[in-house]
């Protein structure tokens, strides 16, 4: 209980206030900013190349998912209005260790994800620059490994390129081209670098700058996206949308990372509770709100891509720009490539945000240092912590080659959003009085029979894929990603007896489940490598902040 009282009050200890500026509406578009992005100017197009049209299908299967989870998000953000995200909500249930991994977990979440969505945005400007007749050297726009990597492709290919993409020739190109000798050449994104410098700074000078900058940046980006949707439907030829789902459902949830890295972000507004002008009201409205906009617009734009072209051209890195250029309507293929880089510029703002508040929190229950949590006097920001992410995410930005670990971004996030939805059950029963009617409350059903009821229903028509589970043919690298699965299996069982037991809510108990879910889809390697990262966490915490915690303190 010591925990939990400590969760529920870290907020209210401190002298230095941050400042409350933030309205549904903002919260709202800060929601859209943070979702719509990479996502829907990227992900999506690898996304419907492996479920065809039915990737909307996995759009709504998706935006369930994360409702389930939106709709805990707000419960704790309207009883815990306390900046820190599932970080502060882990603390109030769990306890400080639980609290702990989540932060380490939320920090993978937002760190690799800005690093990645920072070479996103590199690669729209320089393409952006180039329409311009702005040629930047291809050494200072692009990673060491990228360029090494395809240096020794095109070399193993001797005088025969026919097989080797125009890009990974350019990489080739830039390690040339690249100052240095042998292999130390100077090779970095400087762009990434650039706009985390930039980004960093409107997030230090103040939130109601970053507001300002969000508000204008989403206004633009969802009036081309709902222009492409418009323009879009008048080049749809419905035979594109046959067969809906060519690969079935398993080649539709191949797809699942990409979508659900195309919804992460939500949660990121919930890290601004201290800063809303009235958060047990407009933090539930404004996750909410974003997640409905963003899931009409994503499933419209899935259907509008693959009703445009044959779902089996659309594996390229801008599937927007593609398909209005593939119809010879080249300048709307130019807006659209503005507008990616203005998108991927707003997630960058609301993520670079969202990560300092969450270590702020950490750092006020004694878990980092206490520089973390210092507030500026002029700017009210989490300074230190603000200047700690942009070295954090610019430095590796410059460098490194994040293809191969983009999908921890999705695991992580899962991975949170099951221990949130897992804590509103271990909440406390709350008296209803008058000061807290009208706060926001997530309906009850009882799960008693439902949840028993579904998971029979599941078993008896996935008969045979849930056997098939148990069958190893001798091949470990096929076998290994099935593993997942029977972690999902146990876990399912064991909510469905506990739901029977204790009459658990049904939305957060579907919310752990489905979540649980799409991270078995996500394969043995990434969790393996989610696994590492959380057992580092524990290194540092049982080597630093155990002995520094407030608790620990307390105790002694």
């Amino acid at each position: 209980m010591k925990d939990r009282e400590a969760g529920f009050s870290d907020a209210e200890v401190q002298d230095q206030q941050l400042r409350r500026v933030l309205s549904v509406k903002d919260l709202t578009l800060m929601g859209i900013a943070a979702v719509v992005g990479a996502g829907i100017f990227s992900t999506i197009g690898n996304a419907a190349f492996n479920g065809g049209p039915g990737v909307s299908i996995l759009f709504v299967i998706t935006a369930i998912t994360c409702g389930f989870s939106a709709l805990c998000y707000a419960e704790f953000a309207s009883r815990i209005p306390v900046a820190g995200s599932a970080y502060t909500y882990a603390y109030a249930s769990f306890g400080e260790l639980i609290a702990w991994i989540i932060g380490w977990d939320l920090l993978m979440e937002y760190a690799i994800g800005n690093i990645a969505v920072a070479i996103s945005w590199s690669e729209y400007f320089t393409n952006l620059l180039e329409g311009f007749n702005i040629h930047i050297p291809a050494y200072l726009t692009m990673d060491y490994l990228s360029a090494s990597r395809a240096y020794k492709e095109v070399l193993a290919a001797g005088t025969d390129l026919s097989g080797i993409s125009a890009k990974v020739q350019i990489a080739a190109g830039a390690w040339e081209s690249a100052p240095g000798s042998g292999n130390l050449k100077f090779i970095a994104d400087i762009p990434a670098l650039g706009i985390v410098f930039l980004i960093t700074y409107l997030v230090y000078i103040g939130i109601r700058e970053t507001k300002r900058a969000t508000n204008a940046m989403v206004l633009l980006k969802i009036g081309v996206v709902i222009g492409v949707i418009i323009l879009g439907f008048f080049y749809v030829q419905p035979a594109n949308w046959s067969p809906f789902l060519p690969n079935g459902f398993e080649g539709m949830m191949k797809g699942v990372s990409g979508v659900f890295f195309a919804y992460i972000g939500f949660d990121a507004i919930s890290t601004t509770a201290e800063e809303c002008k009235n958060p047990q009201r407009d933090l539930p409205k404004g996750m909410i709100y974003s997640l409905i906009i963003c899931t009409i617009l994503y499933i419209l734009v899935a259907l509008v891509l693959t009703g445009m072209v044959n779902y089996k051209e659309l594996q390229v890195e801008d599937p927007l720009a593609f398909v209005f250029k593939n119809i010879g309507l080249d300048n709307i293929s130019y807006i659209i490539s503005i507008s990616a880089v203005i998108a991927t510029a707003s997630v960058l703002l609301i993520f670079q945000m969202g990560q300092p508040r969450i270590w702020m929190s950490m750092s006020r229950d004694g878990l980092l240092p206490k520089k973390f949590s210092s507030i500026h006097p002029k700017y009210k920001t989490p300074w230190f912590a603000t200047l700690i992410t942009g070295i954090v995410v610019s430095v590796p930005a410059l460098f490194m080659n994040l293809t191969e670990v983009t999908d921890l971004t999705s695991i992580g996030t899962l991975f949170a959003f099951v221990l949130v939805c897992a804590g509103v059950l271990l909440l406390p029963k709350e008296d209803i009085n008058d000061s807290n009617r009208k706060r926001f409350r997530i309906p009850y059903i009882n799960s008693k029979y439902i949840v028993p009821a579904l998971l029979i229903i599941i078993f008896v028509l996935l008969k045979e894929p849930i056997l098939s589970l148990f069958e190893y043919k001798g091949d470990w690298h096929v076998y290994k990603d099935k593993l997942p699965y029977f972690l999902f299996i146990i876990a399912a069982i064991a909510m469905a007896i506990l739901s029977f037991r204790k009459n658990l809510s049904l939305i957060p108990v579907l919310g752990m489940l489905s979540c649980l879910y799409l991270m078995t889809e996500l394969g043995y390697t990434n969790w393996i490598r989610f696994l590492i990262w959380l057992g580092l966490g524990l290194i540092v915490y049982f080597s630093y902040s155990y002995h520094k915690s407030n608790l620990n303190d307390r105790n002694q």
